[in-house]
């Protein structure tokens, strides 16, 4: 897994600004709006986390009920996440990511009427199957307009969103929770999903008439801008060497399996965070849903400019490992913080969750730069499939441990300390597996 020379070294000046000049109007055409895109993925997907506060007491749950159903997304997730990319290659990208926003949008809505837990628990299976493959879809997707070197950077921005996502959910859920209880005869945790399902089902029928699969049928490239797009990608793939194109031989490449592994502890890091952390804040005296949104949003949005500042950086440098391996040992320094504070200060436990949310979710754009170092073509398609669908497993597995721990202690600080253990293990599966990079001569996207 090691990085490609800068295909645009030794060009000639007027050449390579060109070359920038079409890779920004490219960046500005597709990310804003792939960010936006998994923007509301994850409003629709955390929201649980926000609407708990009152859902439960209402309904009568129990936190087991709770953490099953936030968990069991990621079952589906598992289940459909392979044939939906192997979908995209059929079908192209713009349909397959109309159809999983269109489906997980409605879901969303229909988790209104969620009055059992046993539509809970279907319904969020149904949310996981349909938006599995986004992301995976997304990675890529981005392979067909980016060379190597840019693509940290551009991803970045996207899954950036993630954290974003709370910034916006947060205090729109807390405010919503608020506001809008018994209105129309709804309870206010009803309106949450209808008011943020809404916006993705429109979004999903806008991404067929947007998106465009491959440069060479973007109208808005001009035929010049076309060529140069068609020449970087042709001098990245030379450069890259020799890669995996089946889907078998790739499925007995250890290093696969190896990768499947760091990123399911990472995912129980960040499932932790977005699924119980309103709970932690909660458990600190804040009350009010809306204060507690607009804390989670504050810790968020410092992870998502964590999550761009790590992304470009690991770019300019042309170096994954450390990038990935620091980040989530950042995470698990939060974590363990918030576990010791746990009962104690308040001010120590929302350190280390901002700490917590800034490592953990600045390691997620650059480890996505490793399977595109070892895979290519249909085989890239199923095995970052493969990586996340395996991997998001962890999603169903923290909420659920969690929630188990919580119900027989009475805490999570327990459980806080098992994940803590589980991200270090990525971190030291990293360093000590993952070979270091061979290039390092700097490229500024």
């Amino acid at each position: 897994m090691t990085m490609s020379p800068s295909i645009t070294a030794g060009a000639e000046p007027r050449a390579e600004a060109e070359i920038d000049s079409t890779y920004k109007k490219i960046t500005w055409r597709l990310i804003p709006f792939l960010a936006f895109l998994w923007l509301l993925a994850w409003i629709d997907r955390v929201n649980v986390g926000y609407v708990k506060l009152t859902m439960l007491d209402e309904l009568k749950w129990s936190e087991a009920v709770y953490g099953m159903g936030a968990g069991i997304f990621f079952i589906g997730y598992f289940f459909f996440e392979i044939p939906s990319n192997l979908m995209l290659q059929k079908i192209g990208a713009k349909k397959t990511l109309m159809r999983i926003t269109l489906g997980w949008g409605a879901t969303c809505v229909a988790m209104a009427f969620a009055k059992t837990p046993e539509m809970f628990y279907v319904l969020r299976f149904i949310m996981g199957a349909f938006e599995a493959g986004f992301l995976p879809g997304v990675i890529v997707y981005l392979t067909y307009w980016y060379p190597s070197g840019r693509r940290a950077k551009v991803l970045s921005m996207i899954t950036a969103a993630s954290a974003l996502s709370s910034v916006v959910g947060g205090p729109l859920a807390g405010n919503i929770l608020n506001l809008m209880g018994n209105v129309g005869g709804l309870s206010s945790w009803q309106w949450v999903f209808l008011i943020e399902g809404t916006p993705t089902v429109l979004a999903g029928i806008f991404t067929y008439f947007y998106l465009t699969d491959h440069p060479k049928d973007a109208q808005w490239l001009s035929t010049r801008e076309k060529q140069l797009v068609a020449a970087e990608l042709e001098r990245d793939h030379k450069a890259m060497g020799q890669r995996e194109h089946g889907i078998f031989a790739a499925l007995k490449d250890a290093r696969l399996w190896l990768l499947v592994l760091v990123y399911f502890c990472i995912v129980a890091a960040n499932a932790t965070l977005n699924f119980y952390g309103p709970t932690l804040v909660k458990e600190l005296g804040f009350t009010n849903p809306a204060t507690i949104g607009w804390i989670m949003s504050g810790a968020f949005l410092l992870g998502a400019g964590a999550q761009i500042y790590n992304g470009s950086h690991s770019d300019r440098h042309r170096e994954v490992r450390w990038h990935c391996a620091g980040a989530a040992l950042t995470g698990v320094i939060g974590m363990l913080l918030v576990a010791f504070a746990q009962g104690g200060s308040p001010a120590l436990v929302l350190t280390g969750l901002v700490i917590a949310v800034i490592g953990t979710s600045s390691a997620f754009p650059v480890f996505w730069q490793m399977p595109n170092r070892l895979l290519t073509g249909a085989a890239a398609a199923v095995g970052i499939a493969l990586i996340n669908s395996i991997a998001n497993l962890a999603g169903f597995g923290s909420p659920f441990m969690l929630s188990a721990v919580k119900a027989s202690t009475g805490s999570l600080t327990a459980g806080l300390y098992i994940i803590a253990a589980v991200e270090l293990l990525a971190v030291l599966l990293i360093l000590c597996f993952v070979p270091r990079n061979s290039q390092t001569t700097p490229k500024t996207a």
